[in-house]
């Protein structure tokens, strides 16, 4: 391979490693604000469209997010542990992907 072409190579993964960090930081918060709006009772009884996104979000951001909860306790109704995930996966996020850039 020529050096034009894995350094072509390296950008497109970069890049896609990058946009997954990105669409897993918008699905966290899409879950926190999901959290909200259902709590202050924003769902319709029975409805299983809501059920089903509630359901998708919290299967796919809970276990990144119950990882930070054993260790952050709550402060009365406030939950940091999504604002300590969101940061620490940006901040990971960013060394992976500059890495890979080289």
């Amino acid at each position: 391979m020529t050096a034009v072409t894995l350094a072509t190579v390296r950008s497109d993964i970069a890049g896609y490693v990058g946009a997954v960090i990105l669409v897993y930081t918008i699905l966290i918060i899409a879950y926190i604000l999901s959290s909200l709006f259902f709590a202050f009772g924003g769902r319709v009884p029975y409805s299983r469209w809501s059920s089903a996104i509630l359901g998708f979000l919290r299967d796919v951001c809970e276990p990144y997010l119950g990882f930070f909860r054993r260790f952050i306790p709550p402060i009365g109704p406030l939950d940091l542990s999504p604002l300590v995930g969101i940061l620490l996966l940006q901040i990971v996020g960013g060394i992976v992907v500059s890495l890979i850039r080289g």
